[in-house]
């Protein structure tokens, strides 16, 4: 009988494992099957009536307009295994190219620059005062102390076991009023409670940026949204060869083979439930020569979403796939500590809404005011006390937009927070309430006679819906954490188990990427199939190249 992978989760980490065992290892797409809770996986882009039937989500008063339950930003130079990858997924829009041809073609027509990245009550942070976020405005207890994270070896990673960044520069809080932390925290989604490890990390991996963070200009987009710019024609490569996915399928647990010592890791069964209809429930056989690949641990578990009348109502079940993951770390004591990233929500909860007009005129004011264009926007305002940001697309954002309809979103990074124009907790707040506490930092920016805010009731008669989501792990994947408390992509001892995702530990490479899944799908793969790890994608090291570090030392001192 041939052998057989069973994939837990259908995001991109598990789309890309099973491409590369049809690619690399020369599977046939009836050897995988794919089990999942939904088809987006942490991708998010659809319509808001596509999320009604999902699990964890249920019938909406008002299901009209679109939803982006958050972004994640690509990059050229770095992610590396994503352009691998999608290059050898054909484009759904363009034949005879690749999904990779689609997002750089796309991106290099339309590159990124963002003239407004920080906005305070003053207007755009920009001109030649002391705030111009053109400058990082470290002093050198920051230098100093910044210097010091990034030069710590991997091999003394350790050294920052459960150290906070607040923890980090406590002999240096000044860093926390700099352009250079605003900018950071809210390109990269990073909480002064968050790991100085993962910003040890991401301040190697992604140096090249360091010097151009203020526009944004290593930000890669795609044509549309992710998941059907990446995640669909993923999908449509592995069903066209054969995979069989199964939706609505949760695997509760892990059947593990005894063995003499108890640490041969080998699974001989899936539990399931299916989460529509009866809640019928089972057990998949797994041969010991099959392989299982598990996403243990997605952000977007226990995600809640309301409308434009409605909050979203907190969802306080332990992620799903951070469950199945904790039942297996139960068993065997090599598999990791997910409580670390799943039992603290104040490290890692925000909130997003997403704003969908029937006209172009609240797209046009937001042009005007922040002096941009659609597609280059991150716009931050630092005066906001939930810390606000938006980001606005270029549209169409859905194929399926309508020629006269705007859809644009934003998020909040700390939501238990009250607003500036709303006084009430983020959280708390229906759709229709974010948009006010959104307009009302707009008018406040706004310096021109015809202040936006003389135009409130004709932008609310334009608004479809706003769909707010409350996301209690958005960035888990940065809470304080100590090595080991992630399990390796294929743990010591595992003979067919190997975890892909966010929260697998895997040297140098930073999560919060499509890269680190991607990466990560590659790794369990090649390991399990013999094929050399030095086979791998490669990387690149820019924290080891004179010139981006001449730049780098530059803008420390700019």
């Amino acid at each position: 009988m041939a052998q057989h992978a069973y994939m837990i989760g259908t995001g991109i980490g598990n789309l890309a494992a099973g491409i590369y065992l049809i690619r690399d290892g020369g599977w046939r797409g009836e050897q995988i099957t794919m089990y999942g809770l939904d088809t987006h996986g942490a991708n998010d882009g659809a319509p808001v009536s596509d999320y009604e039937d999902e699990y964890g989500n249920g019938p909406l008063k008002d299901s009209q307009g679109y939803l982006a339950k958050g972004g994640r930003m690509l990059n050229e130079e770095t992610y590396e295994n994503v352009w691998d990858i999608l290059a050898s997924v054909p484009s759904l829009d363009n034949p005879g190219q690749s999904v990779t041809d689609d997002i750089l073609n796309f991106d290099h027509a339309h590159p990124t620059h963002d003239v407004a990245r920080l906005i305070d009550r003053n207007g755009l942070r920009i001109g030649p005062d002391k705030n111009n976020y053109r400058h990082m405005q470290f002093n050198n207890k920051d230098r100093a102390l910044l210097t010091k994270l990034m030069m710590t070896p991997e091999k003394d990673e350790q050294k920052l076991n459960d150290i906070s960044i607040a923890e980090w520069f406590k002999n240096s809080p000044h860093i926390f009023e700099t352009n250079f932390w605003w900018m950071w925290q809210t390109t990269f989604a990073f909480k002064k409670v968050s790991s100085a490890m993962e910003l040890r990390r991401y301040m190697n991996r992604m140096i090249l940026e360091f010097s151009r963070i203020n526009t944004l200009e290593g930000v890669t987009r795609t044509p549309y949204n992710q998941y059907e710019s990446i995640i669909l024609p993923m999908r449509k490569y592995l069903e066209d060869r054969g995979v069989e996915f199964v939706n609505n399928r949760k695997i509760t647990e892990f059947v593990f083979k005894d063995t003499p010592l108890q640490d041969d890791i080998i699974v001989t069964g899936l539990k399931y439930q299916d989460v529509t209809g009866d809640k019928e429930s089972g057990e998949i056989a797994i041969n010991e020569d099959d392989f299982v690949f598990d996403t243990n641990g997605a952000i977007t578990d226990s995600a809640s979403i309301g409308d434009l009348n409605t909050p979203a109502v907190e969802n306080h079940e332990y992620a799903p796939s951070a469950q199945l993951w904790k039942q297996a770390a139960d068993k065997f004591y090599n598999l990791g500590h997910p409580d670390k990233f799943f039992n603290d929500r104040s490290q890692s909860e925000w909130a997003s809404f997403t704003v969908t007009t029937n006209n172009h005129y609240l797209l046009d004011q937001i042009t005007r005011i922040t002096n941009q264009a659609p597609g280059n926007a991150l716009n931050t305002w630092i005066d906001s006390t939930p810390t606000m940001s938006i980001v606005v697309h270029h549209q169409p954002h859905f194929k399926a937009q309508k020629p006269n309809e705007t859809v644009f979103w934003g998020y909040f990074l700390y939501p238990r927070r009250n607003g500036d124009f709303v006084q009430k907790p983020v959280v708390e707040m229906t759709g229709a309430e974010m948009l006010e506490e959104f307009l009302g930092h707009l008018a406040r920016t706004d310096k021109s006679a015809d202040n936006i805010g003389n135009h409130h009731d004709e932008i609310m008669a334009s608004i479809v819906n706003v769909i707010p989501v409350f996301m209690p792990y958005a960035s888990a994947l940065f809470n304080q954490r100590a090595i080991g408390d992630r399990p390796k992509v294929v743990p010591d001892h595992s003979k067919n188990l190997a975890f892909v995702s966010q929260f697998a530990e895997m040297p140098f490479d930073m999560v919060f990427t499509e890269q680190y899944s991607v990466r990560a799908a590659q790794m369990a793969v090649y390991t399990f199939l013999g094929i050399p790890l030095a086979e791998m994608t490669p990387m690149h090291h820019y924290e080891k190249d004179p010139k981006v570090m001449l730049r780098a030392t530059r803008t420390m001192f700019r």
